[in-house]
């Protein structure tokens, strides 16, 4: 088995549990679980036609949410001011991540990218699901550390139930 499918494998678990605890699914809208559980759901699995925007799509469609069907997924969140949930949606826009790792520096390039919040690690560090990232097109999980970030726009969504 390849080191990606077990890690893979392994955040599955994680957020599959995350899914399961009664305590995290009590304090999350109804609305963020139901998107949660479909990134869970869909991992390691390619959504629609792998684009990262239809990950998200699927999430709310599936969901009842209330959304424009383009890039307006919710109500808008301010990330300095209000709490970020799983089941939250980011956009990014033109953003760069850097970070060192064993004496280098990683960086990553978002030009329009669309990802779903799963797991809040603790303020400004998120799991987060997408897809269509580093030519895959399948559902995988990345950290976003806020503190990472060097330029660009990040827009985070609120889902807002349907009618």
């Amino acid at each position: 088995m390849r080191l990606g499918t077990i890690i893979l494998l392994f955040l599955g678990l994680a957020i599959q549990g995350l899914a399961q605890d009664s305590a995290a699914t009590d304090l999350l809208p109804g609305i963020n679980q139901h998107i949660v559980d479909f990134a869970a759901a869909h991992l390691g699995k390619k959504v629609d036609c792998g684009e990262c925007w239809d990950l998200a799509a699927g999430a709310l469609n599936e969901a009842g949410a209330k959304w424009d069907g383009a890039y307006g997924f919710g109500s808008v969140l301010d990330w300095r001011k209000q709490e970020i949930l799983p089941g939250d949606i980011v956009q990014f826009e033109g953003v760069t991540t850097e970070r060192r790792i064993d004496g280098r520096i990683e960086q990553d390039i978002y030009g329009k990218h669309t990802a779903i919040v799963v797991v809040v690690q603790e303020r400004g560090v998120y799991t987060i699901a997408h897809q269509n990232f580093g030519n895959v097109r399948k559902v995988a999980t990345t950290v976003l550390r806020l503190a990472d970030v060097r330029g660009g726009k990040l827009i985070f969504y609120r889902p807002v139930p349907g009618p």
